[in-house]
């Protein structure tokens, strides 16, 4: 159940409300709000409404009609703006994420970090750890791959986001990383969702190649529920019968996770295409319907990339295409 506070009503009367709510069974969430805050009941409790409506300083008492509580709509109206180390995920500017799939060398990793701030970027992106098809493809460097974005950070001041793979990586991914990623093929790995909730670090989670929007918000809700409320969502391209492309950018995904949800939403246009030059079209298409953000693809040489070469940008074409989408994102206010 959602309890609106009144305006004005103490932190006082707010704690009591979640002291009552922890007594009924319920795990209490505060969302702050601009004029007032509101109570998220979330969990197997028992659903007395009158009890909780006739406290002081509550205005009213709501049902949460979704499965997916603390990240829907109902719970919270305005939008989330997700702060990662000074870079903003949610308001009115298009944040761009940048860089190679794979953490080859600290040269490779530096100098695509120095190619993407040039280009305007604010996040590097880079894998120190990659789940592939096969098990004979390269699986990343590790901890070495870790240290080798640490420095391309210290030397270019991007923060960065890196994937984690196995649960058991999260404290050493914790001690490095500015924002955790968690891939298409760990979307339901709840054991990992529910560590990275009691983290206090954002989460970039990216939708499965067959989940629907309603299982995608619910993956979110594994981590908000755990107390961590720093979510960006990702669309990342869905399987379908088409062979042109790797998958298939669901562009409609936006708009819809819009209306439900008050969480940020990216898109990564890379693994949607597979091939590079889709890359720039999908990117203005995402930023068009309301995209907050891109994570792309980079490397400073893509024809001999140990992983992903063909949907990767070479530097010159991602300045070129960066250009392109400042006009896309002031076409529908907003900026980089």
């Amino acid at each position: 159940m959602i309890v609106v506070m009144k305006i004005g009503a103490s932190d006082a009367q707010l704690n009591q409300v979640c002291s009552k709510g922890e007594e009924m069974g319920f795990k209490p969430h505060v969302i702050y709000g601009k004029e007032r805050n509101v109570v998220g009941l979330v969990g197997l409790g028992k659903s007395e409404m009158g009890i909780i409506e006739d406290m002081e300083g509550v205005d009213r008492v709501l049902p949460i009609t979704k499965p997916y509580k603390l990240a829907s709509k109902e719970v919270k109206k305005e939008y989330t703006t997700v702060d990662v180390s000074g870079v903003q995920f949610g308001g009115e500017e298009i944040t761009v994420i940048a860089g190679p799939c794979a953490v080859e060398s600290e040269e490779q990793i530096v100098k695509s970090a120095q190619y993407v701030k040039a280009a305007g970027a604010k996040m590097l992106r880079g894998g120190a750890f990659k789940p592939r098809t096969s098990p004979y493809s390269f699986q990343g460097l590790g901890e070495e791959g870790l240290k080798y974005l640490s420095q391309a950070r210290e030397e270019t001041g991007l923060p960065f986001t890196t994937e984690v793979v196995n649960p058991r990586d999260v404290d050493l991914v914790y001690k490095y990383t500015d924002m955790f990623q968690v891939g298409a093929r760990n979307i339901q790995n709840f054991a990992l969702l529910t560590l990275l909730g009691q983290t206090d670090k954002p989460v970039l989670l990216k939708r499965g190649m067959a989940t629907t929007i309603d299982e995608f918000l619910m993956a979110a809700e594994y981590i908000l529920s755990e107390g961590n409320k720093n979510v960006v969502l990702c669309e990342r391209g869905i399987r379908t019968f088409e062979t042109a492309t790797r998958n298939t950018l669901d562009i409609s995904c936006i708009p819809v996770v819009k209306e439900r949800s008050h969480l940020p939403i990216i898109i990564d246009p890379s693994h949607a295409a597979g091939h590079w030059h889709y890359v720039p079209a999908l990117s203005k298409a995402a930023i068009a319907v309301g995209a907050d953000g891109l994570i792309v693809e980079v490397h400073p040489d893509p024809e001999n990339a140990l992983s992903d070469g063909a949907q990767s940008l070479n530097p010159d074409e991602f300045i070129k295409m960066m250009g392109q989408i400042r006009t896309v994102a002031l076409s529908v206010g907003k900026h980089m």
